[in-house]
């Protein structure tokens, strides 16, 4: 983007704000839509755009990531696929920046999650449990001291390790892809072929995280400094469409119902006691944790991992510092497993526990997932 660039800045004020407005929002004023955020924003505005009834047309349209929470994984993401060298902080916003200015953009995967009494939900980077989800929540409590926020939870979690009980199962993923799906990367967004007649965008920051709209008036005056601003009122709390229409978005082939078996040709894991279960569909689940690195925006697969019951404490800590590098795999831990996979299911058996979506806790209790290739549209330079 250029100076002078015509916008409007919403500044959300609480949890679902800017779902709400996705869901009710006139996109046909806007080219692009810019998070100036952490990653649950993002996961709000995608479930926004997905529960509208033009939702096909509304999924297309472009978003933007900037970083200005504690995790980032979504923005350090981009940068990693950029084939930049590794970055944080400061830096990583002005890369991000940068990506956004060339206004390239790409198809992106989401996955459509299902819980056992709640609407579907769509993510775009993760579904935990165990001991990431635990230690994503639990390390709320230090958001003061910023990223570093995870590795305390990590120290405090592995103190007390917890073991879970549950049932996992999943669809292998093929090898073959139709070529022309791998020909959509890449597409220029159309405002960059418009002259000198810059095309609006809209910019959502939260107003819980001051680090995000200092960070913008610092180093992207032009987005976000501006008489075009405007405060959105607080307003009472709209219910999902999906509570009460049918389901929008694109259907799932691969998943029956949740009383259901799984279907014959998945494979269910004969190990009943883990420590964690994480499927990944972006290369970073933070700014430091490289948790994917063969995984890309548009690849149709689901990267599952978990890791069995047994394995020590002092082994589980090498993995993640190994994580900051993408070289865990590499440490041949007996007790991790990778697969690819289109779609997965949990059943917990263990009373109490946490699962988390990009971040976000969900109902507890049986989920599964089905990965919907190139779904959404990222700027990502």
């Amino acid at each position: 983007m250029r100076p002078g660039v015509p916008h409007t800045l919403v500044i959300t004020e609480r949890q679902n704000h800017a779902r709400e407005l996705m869901r009710e929002a006139d996109l046909s004023q806007w080219d692009a839509i810019v998070i100036m955020s952490g990653d649950g924003l993002l996961f709000e505005v995608i479930n926004g755009l997905l529960e509208r009834s033009d939702w096909e047309e509304a999924i297309r349209t472009p978003l933007g990531i900037l970083p200005g929470g504690s995790g980032n994984a979504l923005a350090a993401s981009v940068h990693h696929y950029s084939g930049a060298s590794p970055v944080s902080s400061e830096e990583l916003l002005i890369s991000c920046g940068f990506l956004l200015c060339k206004g390239l953009v790409s198809h992106m995967d989401l996955v459509s999650i299902h819980l056992s009494s709640s609407p579907r939900l769509f993510s775009f980077l993760s579904l935990a449990w165990g001991f990431v989800a635990d230690v994503d929540i639990e390390s709320e409590k230090y958001r003061h001291v910023g990223a570093a926020r995870f590795t305390v939870g990590t120290l405090v979690r592995l103190a007390s390790l917890r073991v879970y009980k549950g049932r996992l199962a999943y669809l292998p993923a093929t090898l073959v892809y139709n070529n022309q799906e791998h020909s959509r990367n890449n597409k220029t967004l159309h405002y960059n072929n418009q002259g000198s007649t810059p095309c609006p965008a809209s910019i959502l920051c939260p107003s819980r995280d001051s680090s995000c709209q200092t960070a913008v008036q610092n180093t992207f005056h032009n987005f976000c400094h501006s008489n075009n601003s405007l405060k959105v009122r607080r307003t009472e709390s709209v219910p999902s469409r999906t509570a009460t229409k049918a389901q929008s978005g694109p259907p799932d082939s691969l998943l029956l119902p949740l009383d259901q078996p799984v279907p014959r040709d998945w494979v269910v894991v004969q190990e009943e006691d883990f420590v964690l279960m994480l499927a990944m569909y972006q290369s970073h689940l933070a700014e430091d944790l490289l948790a994917a690195p063969d995984s890309t925006l548009d690849d149709g697969l689901i990267h599952l991992f978990y890791v069995k019951a047994g394995i020590s404490r002092a082994a589980l800590l090498r993995l993640f510092l190994a994580m900051e590098k993408g070289a865990h795999m590499a440490t041949n831990c007996q007790h991790l497993v990778h697969m690819k996979v289109r779609a997965l299911r949990l059943e917990p058996f263990s009373p109490k526990g946490i699962i988390t979506v990009d971040g976000e806790v969900v109902e507890y209790g049986p989920v599964q997932a089905e990965v919907h290739r190139g779904l959404a549209r990222l700027i990502t330079g």
